[in-house]
């Protein structure tokens, strides 16, 4: 891995991937006597910042390979940006999810024109289902996070960020496979190497904060953490970036999760799905100190299920 590889990935996604907005709240630098900046990876193609690194990992296949078809796992996210990037390379895709996924992440997933396969909601099933398809057909396997081109796709959020706002005292992504938080890590070693970079994970679903302990990989099994994004394990890629170059990781609670998400909504005028919630709760429990710091958050995307809220929206209507 190398702020090389994501300095060509930027060049290469440019004009493809969104420019995404910087945002900031004053209620919020008010609060924590910080000058927060939010890249709002919710506003890119798909929703998610993984539109970067499915995008980047799949224009760099052969022809060969194209031709094959890719295949992934994913519970919505990088289902939806490989879907999308394919659809735009001309390539087939196949995408396992797990049966408990998100509805508007599985009908997006099939909108972008992704043949979905469905499996029980485990980390295994995943796996295995995927492997027999790959024998079966050949395909080619663009794994969410354990792949260099998809991680230094991730990391581009990062570099355009700090490209933006320039250098950083604090920067914070949420942590499920590690993919977005070693892109980001690489890149901020590289431009702001004084920073120091925080990682963040449902305490439910924080399978690598005791890995790091540990010094070896815990896997998680499916945790059932509202922050579904962030339910699956780090790899060994991921863990020895993280390792390195992440000063610290740190948890949340699920209350703290939907505070925050709240929080996008309430104050900012934003939607955030609660894993790109995460850094956000870390700094409303005062889980980082960030004051007098300058902080850039990627806030990692906005695919959230909004179909409750307005069934009950149309319930209360019906009654009158």
């Amino acid at each position: 891995m190398s702020f090389q590889g994501i300095a060509e990935a930027y060049k290469r996604i440019s004009g493809i991937a969104n420019k995404t907005p910087v945002m900031s709240s004053r209620t919020l630098n008010s609060r924590l006597k910080a000058n927060i900046y939010f890249k709002c990876e919710n506003f890119q193609r798909v929703g998610a910042f993984k539109f970067r690194g499915a995008y980047n990992a799949l224009s760099l296949l052969t022809e060969e390979q194209k031709n094959k078809g890719v295949i992934t796992h994913s519970s919505g996210n990088h289902a939806q940006a490989v879907a999308l990037a394919a659809s735009i390379l001309g390539i087939k895709a196949t995408i396992v999810m797990p049966k408990g996924a998100p509805p508007n992440k599985i009908n997006a997933t099939k909108g972008y024109g992704a043949n979905v396969v469905f499996c029980d909601n485990t980390l295994i099933a995943r796996s295995q289902i995927t492997e027999k398809l790959i024998e079966k057909h050949q395909y080619v396997l663009i794994h969410p996070y354990d792949n260099f081109d998809v991680i230094c796709g991730q990391g581009t959020a990062a570099y355009e960020l700090i490209k933006e706002i320039g250098d950083l005292d604090i920067i914070i992504a949420p942590l499920g496979g590690g993919g977005l938080l070693s892109g980001t890590a690489l890149v901020t070693r590289e431009l702001c190497p004084n920073a120091q970079v925080f990682g963040v994970e449902p305490s439910m679903a924080d399978d690598a904060l005791k890995s790091i302990q540990a010094g070896y990989i815990i896997e998680s099994v499916y945790p059932d953490t509202i922050a579904d994004g962030l339910r699956t394990s780090i790899c060994e890629r991921t863990f020895n970036i993280i390792r390195k170059n992440v000063d610290q990781i740190v948890t949340v609670s699920e209350i703290e999760i939907i505070d925050a998400v709240k929080f996008h909504f309430q104050r900012m005028k934003i939607i955030v799905e609660p894993s790109g919630a995460v850094p956000l709760a870390a700094l409303l429990s005062n889980k980082i100190n960030v004051k007098n710091a300058k902080v850039g958050i990627i806030i990692s995307g906005g695919n959230i299920d909004i179909d409750p809220f307005f069934n009950l929206l149309e319930k209360k209507v019906l009654k009158y």
